[in-house]
């Protein structure tokens, strides 16, 4: 058995007909998951879905009051980039539960997945880019209701920046901390700006991304590191341990939520970095390692991944799960 819980549910399917987001993905990392032997059944657990109460604790009444209702404008439909229907929205309060069902197994055993989610272009008020519902911001501000956390961070390691997550959590700034130069990429930084605390909690984004890349406005993260086309595993190993040494310098958090977006590979259809599979299990661990040896619960979400194989995608995910139980496995056997 594994040391930590996956979360996963055959609903998290989602029906959006012929697209580019190959919605069979989770069903087949489950499979593959159990036929490698990587997990048992005993691993999984299900979700319920998200009350409409955790929804609006990120979302606005009357966002989830069309979500609910079905009148999303033509607009506000083409925008969010898939086919609105009353399945779909079962679909995405479910993977919020999933989200919050994995973050709280995550602060019992330091490490969970959501088998799903990683919803990070849905805004507060509408969706984009396959969002409909930031499962993340959802869990994380349910965590925060629940008083099982303060503060947490979002580490996103999608090939596209988290502007949703920005925006919902806009207010923390990382004070003036320049990083060396890696590979041509930068890493904005807003000086004299300040760490804001607030009576619910405070949350701290990092987002690594490609630059020239969706969307095409990138509201501030609290660390955003700009990436240039077709990077490859070397330098982007380098900045993610240069953002996520910058973020823990100067914020703690009872909470990691990390992004694993498959979409860096070096064949996505909608990516333009150069990373390996064998790159992306080291970005993994990394994370891992780091959130291991500052003894911060992670909880981890899938997000993106669009490669020309899907068979590609599903092996980047499931890699992500082989890195946690190789990194983690001995700590549960030291605490034991």
């Amino acid at each position: 058995m594994l040391p930590f819980k996956l979360v996963y549910s055959d609903d998290y399917y989602l029906p959006i007909g012929s697209h580019v987001f190959p919605a069979e993905k989770y069903q087949r990392i489950h499979e593959r998951l159990l036929e490698s032997g990587v997990a048992d059944a005993k691993d999984f657990v299900s979700p319920q879905p998200a009350s409409d109460e955790d929804i609006l604790l990120v979302h606005t009444p009357q966002y989830v009051h069309k979500l609910k209702t079905g009148t999303l404008s033509a607009r506000e439909e083409l925008e969010m980039e898939i086919p609105y229907s009353p399945e779909l929205v079962r679909a995405f309060w479910l993977a919020a539960g999933g989200s919050i069902l994995a973050a709280d197994y995550a602060l019992n055993d330091r490490v969970a997945f959501n088998i799903g989610g990683g919803f990070h272009h849905a805004f507060p008020d509408h969706g984009e880019g396959f969002c409909m519902i930031h499962d993340v911001a959802v869990a994380i501000r349910r965590m925060q209701r629940d008083e099982k956390i303060r503060t947490a961070m979002t580490v996103d390691c999608d090939v596209h920046q988290g502007n949703g997550t920005a925006v919902i959590f806009a207010g923390v700034r990382v004070p003036s901390d320049p990083l060396p130069s890696v590979g041509g990429a930068r890493i904005p930084v807003s000086h004299g700006a300040r760490i804001r605390n607030t009576h619910a909690g405070d949350v701290f984004t990092i987002s690594l991304h490609q630059e020239n890349n969706y969307p095409a406005f990138k509201p501030p993260s609290s660390i955003d590191v700009d990436l240039p086309d077709e990077i490859g595993d070397d330098d982007y190993l380098a900045w993610l341990d240069n953002a996520l040494s910058s973020g823990l310098r100067q914020f703690e958090p009872e909470l990691l939520c990390y992004i694993a977006g498959a979409d860096p590979y070096r064949e996505d259809q909608l990516g333009g970095l150069s990373l390996t599979i064998e790159g992306l299990k080291k970005r993994d661990e990394l994370v891992f390692r780091v959130a291991r040896a500052r003894d911060i619960p992670v909880m981890v979400t899938f997000a993106g991944g669009y490669a020309h194989k899907v068979d590609d995608t599903v092996t980047i995910h499931c890699n992500t799960v082989v890195a946690a139980k190789e990194v983690f496995a001995g700590k549960t056997a030291e605490k034991k």
